[in-house]
């Protein structure tokens, strides 16, 4: 990401910025495909991130990192099944994925401390 970025600051922290970044998994010229690669929204606003997995994976995987921290892991699914949400605020994060449409991260009240580089994998 561009170094301005980094530099990113928010003083009235009204804005809350949802960045996301491709992650491949698998082949080197096969990847997930995430929908929209930079996106920003406000407080309070709906915020919904898409992932096109691998042709043939049963299994996503979401991750968010904040700036300076270490990359945190989400939730994990196969198909209709949550296998693992342990690291996803249920209170205004969810998931929805079925193999024939494209997997959602969903965010419903945006604050400013949802600000991060969110990532989905997939697995076989």
């Amino acid at each position: 990401m561009p170094n301005s970025w980094h530099n990113l600051t928010v003083g009235t922290g009204l804005l809350c910025c949802v960045a996301i970044c491709l992650i491949g998994v698998g082949h080197m010229d096969t990847g997930v495909i995430q929908h929209p690669n930079f996106l920003v929204k406000g407080s309070g606003e709906t915020v919904v991130l898409s992932c096109n997995l691998i042709e043939g994976h049963t299994y996503i995987y979401w991750y968010q990192q904040v700036l300076n921290k270490e990359l945190k892991f989400l939730i994990s699914r196969r198909n209709e099944q949550i296998l693992d949400d342990s690291g996803m605020p249920k209170h205004r994060f969810s998931t929805e994925w079925s193999q024939k449409l494209p997997g959602i991260l969903k965010i419903q009240l945006s604050e400013p401390g949802d600000s991060a580089v969110y990532f989905c994998a997939s697995s076989l």
